[in-house]
C-alpha cells in the first residue's frame, strides 16, 4: 500500500525558516489499525518548529511538514482503536509513537523510550511523520488523548507540548507546597511554568527574566517574585533560596553559574530550552561546593499529560495565546522568531 497525500505547509529546505514554507500536498505513511485521521482544527507554534524547519539541530529529514500542539477531530479510525469514536476532539502533542513494551514505557517514561518517535521526523521505514500546519494528520491512537469539555481548543493547544514540557519535570522534582520554584524565561514554555507551579501550591513561584519588561504579566500568571537578572546584584538577595529552577530560555550564553548558586543545597534546575550551541560559562563549581544537581527534561508521559489536562480543567488555567490563520503560517513563524508572541501563537483552520 502506497502513501496518501495530505495537504498543508511543507519545508522542503532550510529557507522555510525563513517564511518559505509551501502550501502543497505532502505524502503521509500508509494508514495502521492503530492509526487516526484527524481534520486539524488549531497546531501550537513551537520553538521546536523553527529549530526544525532551519535544521538548527542537524537532524530535520526534508520535506517536513512540522507542528505538534494539535486539536483537531476524529475523523477515520483504526480497527484496533476502541478508545475514540469518529467526531471526538483529541489533543497530539510532541511524541507521536513509541514501543509501548519496554521498562522505560511501562514506568511512565515512553518520552525516552529508545524506539520514541517524534510528532513530525519520526521514521517510519521510508517514511517520516507529519505534523499539524496542514489541514490533517495521521498518528496512532496510542499517544493522542481526549480533552476535557471545558478547555478550549485553542487554550488546550499549546499545553500539548509546551504545557507537559514545564508541568512534567515540575511534577518529577517535587514542586508543590513547602517548595520555591524559579522559572527562567516568561515565554511559550515560562508561563506555563509559572502558571503550573502557581497550581501545583507552591509558596513562591519566582519568575527570572534579564528586564522588567515582563513583570506584570509574570504576577498575572502567578509569579510571587521576580528577579530582573540584568540589573546590578541580582544574585545577593537570593542565593540558596530556590529548591527547583525549570530553564525555559534557549540561549547558550547565558549565566549558568550564578543560576545554580540560586538553588538551595541539594536544589535543582531543571534545562528545557534547547540552544543550537552549546552552553558557555558552565563550571564545575557548584556541583561540588553546594551540591547542585543540574539536569534535562523533555516532553512528558501520557500519564503527565492526562494529569496536566486535568489540574488545567480544575484550576481553569488558560494559556495566553494569539490566534492567527493557518493560511499566515509563514508570517507567524518570523513574528515568533522576532520575539512577538504573548505567549503563543496558535493557527487555526
Amino acid at each position: 500500500m502506497g502513501a496518501d497525500k495530505f495537504f498543508g505547509w511543507v519545508a522542503f529546505d532550510k529557507s522555510a525558516a525563513k517564511g518559505h514554507m509551501i502550501q502543497t500536498e505532502f505524502d503521509v505513511r500508509p494508514f495502521t489499525d492503530n492509526d487516526i485521521d484527524l481534520e486539524i482544527a488549531y497546531c501550537g507554534v513551537c520553538g521546536s518548529d523553527i529549530h526544525t524547519l532551519r535544521n538548527g539541530w542537524g537532524n530535520t529529514t526534508y520535506p517536513i511538514v512540522v507542528g505538534h500542539e494539535i486539536v483537531g477531530k476524529v475523523i477515520k479510525k483504526g480497527a484496533n482503536v476502541k478508545q475514540f469514536e469518529i467526531g471526538d476532539r483529541v489533543g497530539v502533542g510532541a511524541q507521536c509513537d513509541s514501543c509501548l513494551k519496554c521498562d522505560l514505557c511501562k514506568g511512565n517514561n515512553e518520552q525516552y523510550c529508545g524506539d520514541m518517535k517524534f510528532t513530525y521526523g519520526g521514521e517510519y521505514g521510508k517514511y517520516i511523520s507529519q505534523g499539524g500546519y496542514a489541514l490533517n494528520g495521521r498518528y496512532p491512537a496510542s499517544f493522542a488523548f481526549k480533552l476535557p469539555k471545558s478547555i478550549p481548543s485553542e487554550i488546550v493547544a499549546p499545553m500539548m507540548c509546551a504545557g507537559v514540557t514545564t508541568y512534567s519535570p515540575l511534577k518529577r522534582h517535587g514542586a508543590g507546597p513547602g517548595k520555591t520554584v524559579g522559572v527562567i524565561g516568561i515565554g511559550g514554555l515560562g508561563h506555563f511554568g509559572l502558571m503550573f507551579a502557581k497550581a501545583l501550591g507552591c509558596d513562591k513561584v519566582v519568575a527570572i527574566s534579564r528586564s522588567r519588561s515582563k513583570e506584570a504579566d509574570a504576577r498575572k500568571l502567578g509569579a510571587t517574585d521576580f528577579i530582573a537578572t540584568g540589573e546590578k546584584n541580582w544574585l545577593n538577595d537570593w542565593e540558596h533560596k530556590i529548591d527547583i529552577i525549570i530553564n525555559t530560555a534557549n540561549i547558550a550564553s547565558m549565566p549558568t553559574l550564578q543560576y545554580l548558586l540560586l538553588l538551595k543545597i541539594g536544589g535543582s534546575m531543571v534545562q528545557l530550552g534547547i540552544p543550537e550551541a552549546p552552553l558557555e560559562n558552565f563550571l564545575a563549581f557548584p556541583f561540588a561546593f553546594y551540591n547542585a544537581n543540574y539536569t534535562g527534561s523533555t516532553m512528558g508521559s501520557r500519564k503527565d499529560i492526562e494529569d496536566m489536562l486535568a489540574l488545567a480543567a480544575k484550576d481553569n488555567i488558560k494559556s495566553w495565546v494569539q490566534i492567527r490563520p493557518m493560511s499566515e503560517a509563514n508570517d507567524v513563524i518570523q513574528a515568533f522568531e522576532a520575539g512577538e508572541p504573548r505567549y503563543r501563537y496558535v493557527l487555526k483552520n
